[in-house]
């Protein structure tokens, strides 16, 4: 298969994309921007951009940054206590090594849905 060239523009396609995979990150694990944004195939800036507008209608407090930070961490606490995310000693976020998404379980997990839209797209 060809490698594609990363999206930079934040489309609906683009949209639709990363929070269908932010969708499949199991409860209990978390992603990273540049996870997800390399399942999608654009930059963890536009996912964080496309998390911070249209974010909230998926769990939204599974994406952190590269360090398990979470820039909403207050909010995201409840959710994460009840999924049993434990803070890293810093309260700054959690330890990825700990509470990672599996990447290859999660590329898996989002490919029916980012098929479908590919079809819809077509």
């Amino acid at each position: 298969m060809p490698e594609r060239t990363p999206r930079t523009r934040m489309d609906d396609l683009t949209v639709e994309r990363v929070l269908r995979v932010v969708e499949a990150i199991p409860p209990g694990r978390v992603a990273a921007y540049g996870e997800v944004g390399a399942i999608v195939g654009v930059g963890p800036r536009l996912v964080g951009r496309i998390m911070g507008t249209w974010g909230s209608s998926v769990p939204w407090w599974r994406v952190t940054n590269a360090s398990g930070d979470h820039p909403l961490l207050a909010r995201a606490l409840p959710h994460w206590q009840q999924e049993g995310i434990a803070v890293k000693p810093n309260g700054l976020g959690c330890r990825m090594k700990d509470f990672g998404a599996d990447l290859e379980r999660l590329r898996a997990e989002a490919a029916p849905g980012l098929a479908e839209l590919e079809e819809d797209d077509a």
